[in-house]
């Protein structure tokens, strides 16, 4: 334990070195502001200025990048509760109570919230890498298609939560999503599948961003603007120290949804391929489950930002782990920050921590720096995000729209694809307007092709055996988690009904 604690020590000092220092200042307010900008995330920002970090030695180059990496994670909760357009996948879940709270006047306590959120589930997450790192490792390897399918059904029973009383409407929403998840090319015949109207461009799939964007920014513009005939005023947040103060206070509303978030999300982020983005929506999920208030989610509840954004930013630092200690991206901008490792000469895998301990730890300790600059960044800035809230819808619609045509566009350099934004934001529209919840399906599209694959590869490997999900105990466990939150609601009306006849005979 002395000996990590000295490299730790070690990698904060390289932390504090001037170029070092610079570097996470830099990484933290660029990805503040790209992941504030709908369609462009941290792979995109990672991506993007890569090439510039061949400038400085490696050590500094990932450290700028880490930091680019955090950044993003925090900006994207920025544009979803301001303007209601998800910055990346990571804060789609983010939109949900964020929103609501803005347009009811409280954008400052939810951007204070997403700040404490991820700052909390940020250190969390660093805290538990230092010192559980090869462990952890191990352990996520122990995950095989089978728990990765009984993982991707745990989420989808959270699902049961997010569209309220009305679980029909709720399935049917699930199943949209998962349609839209399949179109494209068969993972195991690469027989095209779904393709619409026999169009090509259908070959290529449904981004995801594309669905988030068109829903969460066309459909949102659209239903505002058709019930306030465009004569909206969004309200003026004042934000001073008496309003920080306060917003503190308020921190032990939403404290169990961000350890939840955390330490789920660091989890999740462990796992090989599975990302922030899952880890957002599962944490979101849970915390409505589990909520004592759970029907004023998706209202305005400060907890719906602090769940998923303490979540992306645990997972963010998680998915990290296998990158260094087996050489196995976690995410896609981990596969990035991977190949720029490989370009300076880094080998990442069991043998980094002894063969390059001084850059390893030099990256443990920016982390907890990174950590801190961000979370001060986003904070002192937060009354430039909320002057967006001040301008008249009239004026606000027409930046939402450029923003989610240009931000869909320079994702995907297809116009077909913007194309269809509009029309899947038409879709949401009409869905909000009969009272469809929106969110399933949202969620359902991001994973439906992780739960395909893993289901596929699993009856592929048991030569299609199906108890080959209650044989493994991690997978097991999962699953009857899953039956348990699917059969609540079903059990808790039971139980009301019961409650109630037997006052009503008393």
């Amino acid at each position: 334990m002395d000996s990590i604690f000295n490299l730790l020590v070690a990698g904060l000092l390289q932390s504090f070195e001037p170029l070092n220092l610079a570097m996470i200042f830099l990484g933290c307010l660029a990805g503040l502001f790209i992941g504030a900008m709908p369609g462009l995330g941290s792979v995109n920002g990672v991506a993007i200025l890569l090439p510039v970090t061949f400038l400085v030695p490696p050590t500094s180059a990932i450290i700028f990048l880490a930091a680019l990496y955090y950044g993003a994670m925090y900006g994207g909760a920025v544009s979803s509760i301001t303007l209601g357009i998800p910055g990346a996948s990571t804060a789609v879940a983010t939109v949900f109570d964020g929103r609501p709270m803005a347009q009811s006047g409280r954008a400052d306590q939810a951007l204070m919230a997403a700040a404490i959120a991820s700052f909390v589930g940020g250190t969390i997450s660093v805290i538990l890498f230092t010192g559980f790192a090869p462990p952890l490792a191990a352990f996520a390897l122990k995950f095989g298609p089978q728990e990765e399918f009984a993982l991707m059904l745990l989420a989808f029973a959270t699902f049961i939560g997010l569209g309220g009383d009305d679980i029909p409407k709720t399935i049917f929403s699930i199943l949209i999503g998962l349609v839209l998840a399949a179109v494209g090319f068969d993972i195991i015949s690469g027989k095209p599948r779904l393709i619409f109207f026999g169009m090509v461009e259908f070959q290529r799939g449904i981004e995801f961003l594309v669905l988030a964007i068109g829903i969460y920014g066309i459909g949102e513009m659209i239903w505002t603007l058709e019930h306030t005939k465009g004569a909206v005023q969004m309200h003026k947040v004042d934000f001073g120290f008496d309003k920080v103060k306060s917003n503190l206070r308020q921190v032990k509303d939403y404290i169990g949804s961000t350890f939840l978030g955390s330490f789920l999300g660091f989890f999740v982020g462990t796992l090989p391929a599975a990302g922030a983005t899952p880890a957002a929506l599962m944490s979101y999920g849970l915390a409505k489950s589990f909520s004592k208030d759970g029907d004023s989610f998706g209202k305005g509840n400060v907890a719906g930002v602090a769940a998923p954004e303490s979540a992306n930013n645990a997972a963010s630092t998680g998915s990290m782990l296998p990158m260094l200690t087996l050489g196995i991206p976690g995410s896609p901008t981990t596969a990035i920050l991977l190949g720029g490792m490989i370009i300076w000469g880094l080998r990442p895998g069991p043998l980094l921590f002894s063969e390059s301990p001084d850059f390893v730890w030099g990256l443990i300790g920016s982390m907890y720096v990174a950590n801190f600059v961000t979370v001060v960044l986003n904070i002192a800035l937060i009354p430039i995000f909320i002057r967006v809230l001040a301008m008249p819808f009239t004026v606000l619609a027409p930046i939402i729209f450029i923003l989610c045509v240009v931000g869909v566009f320079a994702t995907t350099d297809r116009m077909f694809d913007t194309w269809l934004m509009l029309l899947l934001g038409c879709m949401g529209y009409l869905m909000r307007k009969l009272n469809y919840p929106v969110a399933p399906a949202v969620l359902a599209i991001v994973l439906g092709p992780l739960t395909e694959r893993s289901l596929r590869q699993s009856l592929i490997s048991s030569q299609g055996d199906p108890m080959t999900f209650i044989e493994r105990p991690i997978s097991l466990i999962c699953i009857l988690i899953a039956v348990g939150l699917v059969s609540y609601p079903a059990i808790s009306g039971f139980m009301k009904r019961r409650r109630a006849e037997m006052e009503a005979a008393e």
